[in-house]
């Protein structure tokens, strides 16, 4: 297994990975508490349909750096989305269903009708982490650290909308504000994290730390310090697993997080019997 581990970081393409992956997969699961909790666990799903749908555009058009056009646009429709979410004909659910399956419409259309589906446009689709550029690497760094500092930052204040929203509303928290925050954070990690987990995926690294760590510990700290634990362990070990039996990467991190959330509810329910 040593031997196995030196050779991996021998490769720089390995160690840009998991260092891209480990900062991805720790934002990630931070923002997934939150998601969950607020029941916005599918927004991550929503989010990545659009971003797909926006870089097929961006590639059709000739962008050689189309994440840099997928931020802000993702984020627009982040926003869009919390506002559709808010109205009472268009419940959360609902809302996340229209965009997504129409960004995602949208995206195949074009590719369809421009460049086809070439190498680019199947790395956004199924992940591809092996395969980041230098530039992809310090635009993730970047956003991965931005992330995390305004996470701490406000920490109290998510605490505090996500457990009890009417509340902080009446406490004359602007809960609206950093309900927005929380959504463009995971437009952010999104559109970053898709160049790792692919559009299929990338909804996975956000609610299945959450979902496991809440099998065993109750409060907001504790979920949040496991769900990064669990979220980093997954990552690196779907990394070791993909390398040695040639496995889609993306696909085995699932599979692991999959296999985590499966013994984490097995501990559950042999501790409260």
């Amino acid at each position: 297994m040593i031997s196995t581990i030196t050779e991996m970081m021998s490769h720089m393409f390995i160690q840009r990975a998991i260092l891209v992956g480990t900062l991805v997969s720790f934002c990630a699961a931070l923002l997934g508490v939150s998601l969950v909790l607020k029941r916005y666990s599918m927004i991550g799903d929503g989010l990545s349909h659009v971003g797909f749908g926006i870089l097929s555009i961006s590639t059709a058009l000739g962008f050689s750096t189309p994440l840099y056009i997928a931020i802000p646009g993702v984020i627009i429709f982040a926003i869009i989305l919390l506002k559709l979410g808010n109205n009472s004909k268009i419940k959360g659910d609902s809302a996340i269903a229209i965009l997504s399956s129409s960004a995602l419409a949208i995206g195949v259309a074009v590719t369809s009708l421009t460049t086809g589906l070439n190498t680019d446009v199947c790395n956004f689709m199924f992940g591809s982490i092996l395969a980041m550029s230098q530039n992809d690497v310090y635009l993730s760094v970047i956003v991965s650290i931005i992330v995390v500092i305004l996470f701490i930052v406000y920490y109290r204040k998510l605490f505090l909308i996500t457990f009890d929203e009417d509340f902080a509303r009446a406490s004359g928290l602007n809960a609206g504000k950093y309900t927005t925050l929380i959504a463009i954070l995971t437009a952010l990690i999104i559109v970053i994290g898709m160049r790792m987990m692919g559009t299929m995926l990338i909804s996975s690294i956000i609610i299945f730390p959450a979902l496991t760590s809440m099998r065993l510990f109750k409060s907001f700290k504790k979920v949040i310090i496991s769900s990064g634990v669990v979220s980093i362990v997954s990552f690196l070990s779907g990394i070791y697993l993909s390398y040695v039996y040639n496995i889609s990467a993306g696909a085995t991190i699932v599979i692991v997080n999959l296999t985590m959330f499966t013994v984490f509810t097995i501990i559950d329910k042999i501790i409260h019997e």
